[in-house]
Parts: structure tokens; C-alpha cells; sequence
């Protein structure tokens, strides 16, 4: 009986904690901070042009390219491929990835390409590619646009994230959405 006891009164208090507690705390923090919640929405003269925490699709040459996504970028239905590194579904996605950025980056390699530019991440969502990611973009993005590419590493530089306090969090990352919007700016100006 006293098992029984413990357990019932273990399973009310998740339930409490876990069930409720927990719900209202995370919809209380998102009153408090209502951009956050919503992925931090972009606006630019007044129209919504994205969402700074969820990934979108860029694909022409005057635009740097973010990560791929395995849900089309679609909030609603997060997720990765779940194909594991030998599956062959998988690896002639890969190769169809690689071989339509080297069509659209002339004089890269395979082996010059981050991994974030040929594999989707597990939500399917991520808005970030690292600094190296970026850089290897600018020349395709600076013929299309015809800007420097010096102009547009400067850009990169300035829209590089660093670790919280250098350690926590990933460093050295571009919000691509960001990036794109920078990028129209500077050739908006010239």
C-alpha cells in the first residue's frame, strides 16, 4: 500500500509539474517576449520578408544559399530525413546537393564545401551556415551582383555570430536570412 502511495503521489506531481507548471511558465515567457516566441519575425517596410530563427529557401546565384532542409522549410512539420550516413537515398541526395552547388560555384571542390551546405539539420528549419559556409559563396554572389567581393566578405564579417561569452552556442555562424537582406541594401545603395 505504501508502494501505491508513492507512486500516485509521484505521478500527481509530474503531472503538476509537468502538465501544467511547465505549460504555463514557457507561454508566460513568451508573453514576456513575444518577437522571441514567434521566431523573430523580419519586417522590411512593413512587409514580412521572414523569420530570423527558421531557415528559408534561397536558390538564385544573387543570393547566399542556406542550409537544405528535409521539410521544405516548412514550421509546421519540423524534421530531419531520419536516413542514416549509408543509406543510398541519402547519399544520392548528398551527391545531387553537391553537384548543383560545384554547377553554381565554379573552381570549388567537393572537399571545399561545409557539410551545412549539403546536409539538411535535424529540424529542418536552421536559419545559420558557418562564416566558411558563407565565404565560399561570395564570388558566385558577387558576379550576379556585380558588387566586389570584398564588399561582400566585409558583410559576412559584420554579420558573423560568435559564441555567447566565446563558449556557449555555436561560433562563427551567418543568419542567412540576414545576410540576403544586407546584401540588397549594398546593391540597392550602388
Amino acid at each position: 500500500m505504501k508502494s501505491l502511495r508513492t507512486v500516485l503521489g509521484l505521478g500527481l506531481c509530474t503531472l503538476v509539474l509537468f502538465g501544467i507548471l511547465y505549460p504555463l511558465a514557457m507561454v508566460g515567457i513568451g508573453k514576456v517576449m513575444p518577437e522571441r516566441s514567434a521566431g523573430n519575425p523580419i519586417f522590411r517596410e512593413g512587409t514580412l520578408v521572414g523569420f530570423e530563427q527558421i531557415g528559408q529557401s534561397f536558390t538564385s546565384p544573387e543570393y547566399f544559399w542556406g542550409r537544405p532542409s528535409a521539410v521544405e522549410y516548412n514550421a509546421a512539420s519540423t524534421g530531419g530525413s531520419n536516413f542514416g550516413p549509408t543509406n543510398p537515398e541519402f547519399l544520392a541526395l548528398v551527391q545531387e546537393r553537391i553537384d548543383a552547388f560545384l554547377s553554381s560555384n565554379p573552381g570549388l571542390t567537393a572537399a571545399d564545401l561545409p557539410i551545412e551546405l549539403i546536409t539538411a539539420s535535424g529540424s529542418g528549419l536552421d536559419p545559420h551556415i558557418t562564416r566558411q559556409g558563407a565565404l565560399i559563396q561570395a564570388s558566385r554572389v558577387a558576379n550576379a551582383r556585380g558588387v566586389s567581393e570584398e564588399a561582400l566578405q566585409k558583410l559576412i564579417d559584420t554579420h558573423t555570430e560568435k559564441a555567447l561569452f566565446g563558449m556557449f552556442g555555436p561560433s562563427d555562424q551567418v543568419n542567412v536570412l540576414k545576410l540576403n537582406l544586407a546584401v540588397d541594401e549594398l546593391t540597392a545603395s550602388n
